[in-house]
């Protein structure tokens, strides 16, 4: 018999708040991190953006600890930290042992690479710091989490663009499900604002200068955001026999690739994710209450989504209710889908599903229900958390209510 799978606690930072519960506030009133980037442009184009302010470092690192810690790590670690009390589960105990830790991110450690760049070419300096690599290196995140909250059991990175924080908890989902773990800490961070990487996206031509509008027609494209979702995922007999409140159940995970277009999505790579999804949690389609969507704002991603939905749903997909938090917490690559997924299991625990904030009018192509600008309070028994990334690299979540 397949092992359920429970989640015990959450941790976030973001252009929300530095903690879940601002996070989830944010969600709730509908209320937007994007704002005017300022310094944080770094001379580009690009005007707005979903910034973690008033982070200190110093105030959750030792001076010792921060020389090898990028921005990116920081960020797991705190909301690791976070996800780890929430769950009444104790840095370096009995239970972290042998629990895994699966941190995903799509840039890895931009800051320590920009550092590093304008010290050898802007400052003609002869050589890098002693510490780049370590430092910056995608898995960095994963290895401090690690060393920081004592996890000793299965550690490592995954990177898959903007899907890397749900390949994460699919990935510490089946760890345990498998039997080889009880408790897996599973996450994506990242944290973009450099300026090689503003004026790589600036490049792509797809960040909005205005706000993130998905699913309107008038929508702009995306907004860059940064920070980290964390979630901690145990057995449902572990988290019983400790006696651990389970806030939902994550039920099952579909898996896809396109195959195609590097940066075009594919309404059939993605109807396929969802169903796998619905058939790995042995979930009828009439029975999903709630997607939240990857809903980019994007001119490509919107349309293939919810004709993906429709393919899928048939029926059903005008019953469902549909919203992107992105609209909220900005593109945060790497970590959007992990905060896209505590958001998901926060509306099932709270039974209010976040809206899309910024809401105008429908796109033509785009016609189901996005729950605009205000928070809807209804109960939600399963819900999916849908995430593609650049490759064609598509990850569903299901969520079950307990």
């Amino acid at each position: 018999m397949t092992r359920r799978v429970v989640v015990t606690g959450v941790g976030t930072i973001s252009a929300l708040g530095h903690t879940t519960a601002a996070f989830r506030d944010a969600l709730a009133a509908g209320r937007s991190g994007i704002g005017p980037l300022g310094a944080d442009a770094h001379g580009t184009r690009i005007g707005v953006g979903a910034v973690v302010r008033d982070f200190d470092p110093a105030q959750h690192f030792s001076d010792d600890d921060l020389p090898l810690l990028d921005r990116f790590s920081q960020f797991a670690v705190v909301a690791g930290r976070e996800a780890l009390k929430s769950a009444g589960l104790e840095p370096r105990s009995e239970a972290m042992l042998h629990a895994a830790a699966i941190i995903g991110t799509g840039c890895g450690g931009k800051q320590t690479d920009e550092e590093t760049y304008a010290r050898l070419y802007k400052e003609q300096k002869e050589r890098a710091h002693a510490l780049t690599i370590p430092k910056g290196m995608p898995s960095a995140a994963a290895s401090m989490v690690s060393m920081h909250l004592g996890i000793k059991g299965p550690v490592f990175s995954v990177t898959s663009a903007c899907a890397s924080g749900a390949h994460a908890a699919a990935q510490g989902m089946l760890l345990i499900q498998s039997g080889l773990v009880d408790v897996a800490l599973v996450g994506g961070t990242d944290a973009p604002f450099t300026h090689g990487l503003l004026r790589a996206w600036e490049a792509l031509r797809v960040v909005s200068n205005d706000t993130c509008r998905p699913f309107c027609k008038d929508r702009s494209g995306m907004v860059l955001g940064e920070g980290a979702g964390m979630l901690v995922l145990e057995s449902a007999d572990h988290a019983l026999a400790r006696k651990a409140r389970p806030l939902a159940e994550l039920a099952g995970c579909g898996m896809s690739s396109d195959a195609g277009h590097i940066t075009r999505p594919s309404v059939e790579g993605i109807a396929r994710a969802i169903a796998k999804a619905l058939a790995h949690a042995g979930i009828e389609l009439g029975n999903v209450d709630y997607v939240n969507a990857h809903g980019t704002g994007t001119p490509a991603n919107d349309p293939a989504e919810t004709a993906a939905l429709h393919q899928v749903f048939g029926e059903h997909a005008s019953r469902l209710a549909v919203s992107s938090t992105k609209s909220m917490h900005g593109h945060a690559l790497g970590a959007s889908s992990a905060l896209e997924l505590v958001a998901t299991v926060l509306a099932i625990r709270d039974g209010v599903i976040p809206p899309t904030a910024n809401f105008t009018e429908a796109d033509s192509e785009c016609d189901l229900d996005y729950v605009p600008n205000s928070a809807r309070r209804r109960d939600v028994g399963i819900a999916l958390s849908n995430s593609f990334a650049f490759g064609g690299l598509n990850v569903v979540l299901a969520v079950r209510s307990v």
